[in-house]
């Protein structure tokens, strides 16, 4: 017996949360294992992970957070067209 596959929505849904997860352990892992390296860094005169720790990461995932609202959107609009569409027909 096939396994049904789900409907594109939730494919898509799927392939967004994960990328964005991916982002997001890709910029806290950098953080953290980097943070030596970016300590050398000064900015202001302030080392690079000081900034990364308090302030960087918090605005990195408000962005994700932003993409995620922004592309869910536009998501669940084309789909919700694509169901009005089939519906009249």
């Amino acid at each position: 017996m096939p396994i049904p596959r789900p409907p594109s929505h939730w494919r898509s849904t799927r392939r967004l949360t994960l990328a964005l997860l991916l982002v997001w352990f890709a910029l806290t892992f950098a953080a953290i294992f980097f943070a030596r390296e970016l300590s050398a860094i000064t900015w202001f005169g302030w080392p690079l992970s000081f900034y990364m720790a308090a302030q960087g990461l918090a605005l990195g995932y408000l962005l994700i957070v932003a993409l995620y609202t922004w592309q869910m959107r536009k998501i669940d609009r084309r789909h919700q067209a694509g169901k009005t569409d089939s519906s009249a027909r």
